[in-house]
């Protein structure tokens, strides 16, 4: 299965964010939307998003005791979404209730078990009291997470190849941190890799934001970063 694209609609407002999707109709098929614009905006900018033609990933980490994020699941059901991420660290329980309100209010909703932020290297698990070296603990948790019932994770690509050894192989992989070839600012993501990388090491979706909205002809840049993941084959497992 080839790598597709996801943008990062990372803007404030409604009003940033219409001229940019009607830029891009028919160069994506996948928008995300995060904490930013769904604590501005709420459910309407995802009908919004949705009724522009594209297909939402709903971004909001869910994270809580078990009973809340499955009720959390069954209030976005009704909403035109086909991803919606939670937090793996809240722990098999959580993820499992998680699971069971989604296959009954919605079946063809992807849930994805966000594993480690890519914000974060060794020493900010460090910090918050986690020994482990960021890829054994994203493994650790995926491995979690697709025993309670996750068919996706949200990981680093540089994490991508390992979870590829460790799990079945029709478990979808998302992947923020990705910069383009010769993108220079690495902003707050750690560990990063080119769109053709990501493609290469086995990422099903990957996550751009900053790179396509920032640059001059939206569009275009789009354009691009799918030729490149088009350059990147698969590597053999």
């Amino acid at each position: 299965m080839p790598c597709d694209l996801i943008l990062a609609l990372d803007v404030p407002t409604r009003a940033d964010a219409a001229p940019i999707l009607r830029s891009l109709r028919g160069s994506l098929r996948w928008v995300k939307i995060g904490l930013q614009m769904f604590t501005a905006c709420g459910p309407d900018c995802v009908r919004e998003v949705a009724g522009h033609g594209f297909q939402v990933f709903l971004d909001l980490k869910l994270h809580d005791i078990p009973h809340t994020v499955a009720k959390a699941v069954e209030s976005l059901a009704p909403l035109p979404i086909g991803m919606l991420t939670l937090h793996t660290s809240g722990g098999r329980e959580m993820m499992v209730a998680a699971r069971a309100a989604q296959q009954q209010a919605k079946p063809d909703l992807l849930l994805l078990g966000v594993t480690v932020l890519t914000s974060m290297d060794a020493a900010a698990l460090a910090e918050i009291g986690v020994s482990a070296a960021p890829d054994a603990q994203v493994a650790r948790l995926a491995r979690l997470a697709t025993e309670a019932g996750l068919r996706g994770l949200v990981c680093s690509p540089r994490e991508v190849q390992l979870l590829r050894t460790q799990l079945p192989a029709e478990v979808q992989l998302i992947t923020p941190g990705i910069r383009p070839a010769g993108e220079a600012g690495l902003d707050d993501q750690k560990r990063t890799l080119t769109p053709a990388e990501a493609a290469r090491v086995g990422a099903n979706y990957i996550v751009v934001g900053r790179p396509i909205l920032k640059a001059r002809d939206p569009a275009a840049a789009a354009r691009l970063i799918l030729a490149e993941l088009g350059s990147g084959e698969r590597l053999k497992g």
